[in-house]
């Protein structure tokens, strides 16, 4: 017989495509942001930033802004270090002498040097933000130019302008992997060597809310509260508590609806410690939310990496070894995530699904006059790939074999699994091969002649373009916490420390909530973002699901044992004969039963109440083959992608929907990534040049091929009882070496092979004009 809640959790349970329970209140405008927040009493701040991009600052002078009205404060970086605020953690990492990694110490507001164009100097607290804007105009700053360099090669250039005495030749941090004197042996012995040098360019996470925060003085407490736009909530209150000396339970950071994080919001920033220590003082609110281009001025941007790649094959295309020297420009501030991706996460999946060893990495985290980089979706995994992936094709292309044919050959095969790399990292799971069969065929690879010789006939190189990768997902961060609630109305209310910031997942632990419980999506509340119910990691390197959902998981059925105890005690029964089945306690072979709601609401408290942490075995290791068409106009260089076919493990899948908008997002970001996006400095002056979205290209949706994304559930993940593995970066890492490797060969059809190595990010119409007027090699 089936249930009504039977049909719920058939429904609404995992594995079906429920529709976003977040959507309805944001489409119609009923989202609540930080910004949309205005309490009593409310002032609002503003920054006058360095318009250098390295200057002393000699002289700061504030009587005309101070006499302007509605002003409240006025404070500057030697105001706040004379205050005893703290500057922000550096790199964490060490340099090659095996001294502490080093960096500025970078403070809420530029103390005697200013180091980047767009570095917060001084704020200004007024009654409005009119105001706030007038009297930051009337702040007068006087300069001492200094010398500056923004290009990471400059800045390894003897000679080169300093960013911080403790790094003498601008190297931040350091880190070698491997073994070097294995690798060159494995070079010596080589039949093919192919070596490229390759840039992933520095890029922006342009989220739709800018960043945005209010901070005030909660009377009924006096606690310092935050309401802010980000991914981390515990880490922002964390790091706010260590900069103002602040025990931490003197703050309490509230999020609610978050337009956008793409790991661009995982920390706090210097504009974020400055407003809640204006709030601290003043002892009432205090908004500041970024402009534009603040934003691009002043976020963390991605990637930003020179690479000099090179692949040891023997005659039968098997890898003998991988060599690989990265500069990575980590800005002016060598902050822990930024230099962290570089030299340790993204060479964590380098050798990626191939069985590589030996290895020799060498990364260099590099300090530039330019904003700080820091996670951005894919967070080194991109960077990685994309290498592993050009260093492929051109290897095929090289040694005359069959790209297809070369992967197959060095694939890392199922019954290797549990797989340890030359990283130490190990897969546990994964069946590249069959990944990799069923992208070939929904990609019709075999058909691409046909379609190639059509778009000849139209005057177009059409190229087919392939990557086959896997990703690191889960942070490191593998314990979450939970609390589970239900009240004498039925209702089973969830909270995590995972955040919401756009993805849905408030939708997929509801519906995690459905399947342990058996309950209509109606009876289940989901609650996220607020410290005061549980700290946690957050939301980053896709572990909202893996970590977040198995945490779900583990407390709603410890929640489901201890109501059984409950149950059996209020029907005076043994534990062993109640039975929970759809919202009911039933002793069993009887009618004497409880509801949920029933059972709560004979508690002295009227509810049940489970608080449960637990952790998952390691993280998870989705994975996948993406395959795209393009065609190129060698008279304009003018590049379209025509189609784009992948199949992505990401092991069980508890909403399609919701994965397979992951997956198109992703792959979005990647494309914007190989055709258009590029963060861009004078390199003269140290100027921002691509400061707003007239001069910064985002793809468009008329830019975007259609996505045909195919889920291969075979192979659950083993380190979390989901079986789930994490998707909300794999479409961006797989994209952009997919999109250049298709115009590479598009090139090497029409005879110009020798201007795929050359082959640089983003592939716009002009430089691709550019690389085609170049006289054969």
């Amino acid at each position: 017989m089936t249930t009504a809640s039977t049909l719920d959790t058939t429904r609404f349970g995992s594995g079906q495509a429920v529709q976003r329970l977040e959507d309805a209140q944001l489409l119609r405008g009923e989202g609540r942001f930080a910004d949309d927040f205005a309490p009593g009493g409310l002032a609002h701040l503003v920054f006058v930033r360095s318009p250098h991009a390295h200057a002393r600052i000699t002289r700061i002078a504030l009587d005309a802004a101070r006499a302007l009205p509605g002003v409240l404060a006025i404070y500057t970086g030697a105001d706040l270090v004379a205050a005893g605020v703290q500057p922000l953690p550096g790199p964490g990492m060490k340099r090659a002498d095996g001294s502490p990694g080093a960096s500025p110490a970078r403070h809420a507001l530029a103390h005697e040097v200013a180091r980047f164009v767009g570095e917060p100097v001084v704020a200004v607290v007024a009654e409005s933000l009119q105001q706030a804007r007038d009297a930051a105009e009337a702040v007068w700053v006087q300069y001492e130019e200094l010398p500056a360099v923004v290009d990471v090669q400059d800045a390894l250039t003897a000679g080169a302008p300093l960013l911080t005495p403790a790094a003498p030749d601008n190297i931040a941090a350091e880190m070698r992997h491997g073994d070097a004197a294995a690798s060159a042996r494995a070079f010596a012995q080589a039949a093919h060597v192919v070596r490229l040098d390759l840039t992933n360019q520095r890029v922006a996470a342009v989220t739709l809310e800018p960043r945005a925060l209010l901070a005030w003085v909660a009377p009924e407490d006096g606690r310092l509260t935050l309401r802010i736009s980000t991914q981390m909530p515990s880490g922002v209150k964390k790091q706010v508590c260590a900069c103002l000396g602040l025990a931490s339970s003197q703050v309490r950071v509230v999020v609610g609806d978050v337009g956008g994080g793409f790991g661009m919001k995982t920390s706090a920033y210097p504009e974020d410690v400055a407003t809640a220590w204006a709030a601290w003082q003043l002892k009432r609110p205090v908004k500041w939310v970024a402009e534009r281009g603040e934003e691009f001025l002043s976020s963390a941007h991605g990637r930003d990496v020179r690479s000099q790649a090179e692949l040891a094959l023997d005659t039968e295309g098997r890898i003998l070894a991988l060599r690989l020297h990265s500069q990575a420009n980590v800005g002016a501030y060598a902050t822990p995530t930024g230099v962290a991706i570089q030299l340790l996460i993204g060479p964590w999946v380098q050798t990626s699904v191939y069985d590589i060893a030996p290895i020799d990495f060498h990364f260099q985290a590099v300090l530039t006059n330019t904003a700080p980089t820091g996670a951005y979706r894919g967070a080194g995994r991109p960077e990685a790939i994309y290498l592993m992936e050009r260093l492929m094709d051109e290897a095929a292309r090289q040694t005359g074999m069959d790209r297809v044919l070369l992967r197959r050959r060095n694939l890392i095969r199922p019954e290797q699994m549990p797989y340890t790399n030359a990283m130490g990292q190990t897969y546990d799971c994964g069946r590249f091969e069959q990944v990799m069969d069923q992208g070939l065929a929904l990609a019709d690879w075999d058909g691409f002649e046909a379609r190639a010789a059509a778009s000849l006939a139209r005057g177009l190189w059409r190229g087919l373009g392939l990557a086959t990768f896997l990703e690191w997902t889960g942070g490191n961060a593998f314990e979450e916490r939970v609390t589970v609630t239900i009240g004498a109305d039925g209702v089973v209310e969830v909270f995590s420390a995972v955040n919401a910031m756009g993805q849905g997942i408030a939708t997929s632990l509801a519906q995690l909530v459905v399947d342990a419980f058996g309950i209509p999506l109606a009876q289940v509340r989901v609650v996220l973002g607020d410290t005061d119910r549980g700290d946690g990691f957050g939301s980053a390197g896709s572990r909202s699901l893996f970590t977040g959902g198995s945490a779900v998981r583990i407390g709603a059925e410890r929640t489901i044992e201890h109501g059984r105890q409950l149950a059996a005690e209020a029907l005076e029964a043994s534990v062993h004969d109640v039975q929970y089945q759809a919202g009911r306690y039933q002793v069993a072979g009887t009618d004497l039963g409880l509801t949920l709601a029933e059972l709560a609401a004979r508690q002295s408290d009227a509810r049940i109440f489970m608080d449960s942490t637990s952790a998952v075995a390691g993280p998870s290791w989705p994975n996948g083959c993406h395959v795209c068409e393009v065609e190129l106009d060698p008279a304009t260089g003018a590049l379209r992608v025509l189609d784009y076919a992948s199949v992505n493990d990401v092991g069980r899948v508890v909403n399609p929907l919701i994965v397979r908008g992951q997956l198109d997002g992703g792959a979005v970001q990647g494309l914007g990534q190989a055709l258009c996006e590029a963060i861009a400095y004078d390199p003269a002056s140290g100027q921002l040049i691509s400061g707003s979205l007239m001069d910064y290209a985002l793809l468009r949706a008329e830019g975007a091929p259609p996505f045909r994304h195919l889920l291969d559930e075979t192979t659950p993940c083993l380190n979390n009882p989901l079986g789930v593995k994490g998707v909300g970066e794999l479409g961006t890492i797989g994209a952009a070496p997919c999109v250049v490797n298709a115009v590479a060969d598009a090139l090497a059809r029409a005879g110009r092979a020798d201007l795929a190595p050359r082959l640089q990010m983003p592939l716009t119409p002009g430089r691709l004009w550019q690389l085609l007027l170049q006289p054969r090699v």
